[in-house]
């Protein structure tokens, strides 16, 4: 998929372009793209960086970075990604000026959006407004119960299968593996130490079973109570891997919650409930 962050990188040729924040890229979000590809113009999304809410001073906890959010856009058979800056100057633009800039520019025959979609400043434009531009406009149907403002409540709740189920495929902690404590070498099981960006989501804390790099994976999210910790860890302890992770991106997916945090008598019983998670996480099924 060509990724552009301007109008004029992008080549002028018939399209279908979707426009949204498409965080999470859920199922709603793929019933979209798949109006988009049905159109048989050139699909092609237009999305935004940062999350226009977070532009305007809300906190959003996103289900994605952008650099997955794309990745996740590609997998659909989007051909093309236009990443627009969600600045003050593009949030003053009259309706006219956005649909000029960045539909016609491009191409843009077809617009897929949702009903509530709006744009342009004030929030001025609507679909009504791009079809009395010349626009064709679609609707796709909405995927009852699917938002991702559902998905984060769900995760919130350490319900990683409710998300599973919205999302279309498993939750993802999508970071950067840093040094930590090195605690769990101690133990007999290395961990990686995940750092997320601060406005990505994250489950409830607990133990969950997932995978990352083709490994089964038991994944520990929390402050570590058994040590007195205070600080949220991400620690994936990777069944069956030996190798060096250290300053690189790691995609964990979680299949499912199994337990709470919880501190232990001794440092033996600790290591034997490890040892009961792995071996659950070895069961356990992608959802």
């Amino acid at each position: 998929m060509r990724i552009a962050h301007t109008p004029a990188e992008i080549e002028w040729r018939p399209r279908a372009v979707a426009i949204g924040s498409f965080d999470g890229v859920h199922r709603g979000h793929v019933s979209v793209l798949d109006a988009v590809r049905a159109t048989g113009l050139t699909p092609t999304v237009m999305t935004f960086d940062p999350h226009p809410r977070i532009a305007l001073g809300n906190r959003v906890e996103l289900l994605t970075t952008l650099e997955r959010r794309l990745e996740l856009i590609g997998e659909v058979g989007i051909e093309a990604a236009l990443v627009a800056s969600f600045t003050p100057d593009l949030q003053r633009l009259a309706p006219e000026e956005f649909a000029e800039m960045y539909l016609r520019s491009i191409g843009a025959e077809v617009v897929v959006a949702g009903e509530d979609f709006r744009f342009g400043v004030r929030r001025s434009g609507d679909l009504a407004v791009l079809e009395r531009l010349g626009f064709a406009v679609v609707v796709p149907p909405e995927v009852e119960g699917v938002s991702s403002t559902a998905i984060r409540t769900a995760l919130g709740d350490g319900d990683t299968l409710a998300a599973a189920e919205m999302l279309g495929r498993p939750f993802e902690l999508d970071g950067t593996v840093v040094a930590g404590d090195q605690r769990g070498g101690t133990l007999g099981y290395p961990t990686a130490n995940l750092l997320l960006e601060p406005e990505l989501a994250c489950p409830r804390f607990g133990i969950y079973a997932g995978s990352a790099r083709g490994h089964r994976a038991a994944v520990s999210i929390g402050t570590n109570p058994h040590y007195g910790g205070t600080e949220r860890r991400i620690e994936p302890y990777l069944l069956d891997f030996d190798g060096d992770l250290y300053g690189e991106r790691l995609l964990v997916e979680l299949w499912e919650r199994l337990r709470d945090e919880q501190t232990f008598e001794t440092e033996d019983a600790l290591v034997a409930q490890i040892a009961d998670d792995v071996e659950a996480a070895r069961l356990a099924r992608r959802p």
